[in-house]
């Protein structure tokens, strides 16, 4: 676990994570309007499209009707992020602001790295570029079935370009998730996505106040 987030009560940077459908922004949301009310200066973002120009960005990488080739994906996802993290994040985590950010590092490597098969070498050289020195000091992941989880997506109706993907690049992406959880067992919190609402709510708020016990008092 990042040495900011055990010694800061403020100024922390919280990543949600997870395949599409995994229910990921909606605990984010919980989670922000939780801490709200306790008082916190709370940020809620997004990657891609946490900035205007981040929103252009995203227009084209999900939902473009032209090819858009992986390299070129990545190269946008990183755009994206570089821009954000300049605009949005440095200046919140300078004022002590908690940044609640829907998707970040893990997802680039999740989805262009084992999804795309794109170099998992480059992808990490591409993130520290962008991130400055400043990864998230606590990430969920919120996991489950790839099955199961485009279900709820299908529900949604209209599909994105990486909701439309084939199940087997879903199950890479969820199998390079899981792989970097593995790996970055401080940092990221692996949680059932197919666990309820409320649960999920809980168990997110317990990982937290278990670290930052001020943070809803």
């Amino acid at each position: 676990m990042s040495a900011n987030l055990l010694k800061k009560p403020s100024g922390l940077f919280i990543t949600f994570e997870g395949i599409d459908g995994s229910g990921k922004s909606t605990q984010l949301e919980l989670c922000g309007q939780a801490l709200i009310a306790a008082g916190q200066n709370v940020i809620m973002t997004r990657n891609p499209g946490g900035t205007d120009f981040g929103m252009e960005l995203r227009q084209i990488l999900l939902h473009s009707e032209k090819t858009v080739f992986p390299m070129s994906e990545l190269l946008l996802f990183i755009a994206d992020r570089a821009q954000h993290m300049d605009e949005v994040v440095f200046p919140a985590l300078e004022a002590g602001s908690l940044v609640l950010c829907d998707r970040h590092i893990d997802s680039t490597l999740a989805y262009q790295g084992y999804g795309r098969g794109l170099s998992l070498s480059v992808i990490e050289e591409l993130n520290a570029i962008a991130l400055q020195g400043r990864p998230p000091d606590l990430t969920f992941l919120f996991d489950g079935e790839p099955e199961v989880l485009a279900q709820r997506v299908n529900q949604r109706g209209k599909t994105d370009r990486m909701e439309a993907e084939k199940m087997d690049f879903h199950c890479r992406v969820r199998a390079g998730y899981l792989t970097l959880a593995e790996q970055n067992p401080q940092r990221i919190k692996v949680l059932n996505a197919l666990d309820t609402v409320e649960d999920l709510h809980q168990q997110v708020m317990q990982i937290l106040t278990s670290l930052q016990p001020k943070l809803l008092v």
